[in-house]
């Protein structure tokens, strides 16, 4: 492959990968988490650059309770056990409903629903059940890490005679672990965010920590959503 048609592959990535609403409103929340940990709740450049952000990806997310909400009526996956499928679902029942009143947040932010303070109101009911899918997402990774461990070390010792690094479904499993161990880092971040947003503990939870929080979350969220290099063709 010459320099050009790397260069292609890679821009054609890039284009593939910014196509996406979800990237772009990732992008999106690691500017406005990172103005939020410049601007430490001071006024100035970066605090406005936060608000502004924060109120322009909420039309990024405009009706995308609608992913959620079909989640929470789609049949699980065979095998999963009963607590596992429990937490799946109030991880989707919890995230529509914040996405459903972040609608209202908007309407009210961009003036056209008057009412100020039911705003504020509807804005920490839907914070809190961001929080609440967190917090299920964390305990739905953690259960998910126990079965994906137990089945592989079962699966290690079938292979104990060979290259366990060598079996495609060794090591599909081992990036199923790796994939859940990031996304389980991610929620557990998430969490210390809707703290800070929430104002629960805002001694430690200061402004500067939520913004750094949400910074290296949102950069897991740009992570997540990278599209898989194309596999080189083997002649």
């Amino acid at each position: 492959m010459s320099a050009l048609d790397a260069a292609r592959a890679e821009l054609a990535l890039a284009v593939l990968y910014l196509n996406k609403a979800e990237a772009r409103d990732k992008i999106c929340r690691a500017i406005q988490y990172g103005s939020k940990f410049l601007s430490n709740g001071e006024p100035g450049t970066a605090q406005n650059v936060d608000k502004s952000t924060s109120l322009a990806r909420k039309v990024f997310r405009l009706f995308k309770f609608i992913n959620d909400l079909h989640g929470l009526i789609s049949p699980s996956a065979p095998g999963t056990p009963l607590p596992l499928i429990l937490l799946g679902k109030s991880k989707n029942a919890l995230l529509s409903t914040f996405l459903f009143l972040d609608q209202f947040v908007w309407l009210g932010r961009t003036g056209i629903y008057k009412n100020k303070e039911r705003t504020e109101l509807i804005g920490r009911i839907s914070l809190f059940c961001w929080m609440g899918s967190s917090i299920c997402t964390t305990l739905v990774e953690i259960g998910e890490l126990g079965r994906l461990s137990a089945s592989m070390k079962k699966l290690e010792k079938e292979l104990k005679n060979s290259d366990k690094y060598k079996n495609e479904q060794y090591q599909s499993k081992l990036q199923k672990s790796n994939e859940r161990s990031l996304a389980l880092i991610k929620a557990g971040i998430d969490i210390v965010v809707a703290v800070g947003l929430l104002q629960l503990a805002p001694k430690k939870v200061t402004p500067r920590v939520t913004g750094a929080f949400g910074f290296v979350s949102s950069l897991i969220s740009c992570y997540q959503l990278l599209p898989a290099p194309p596999k080189a063709k083997t002649s």
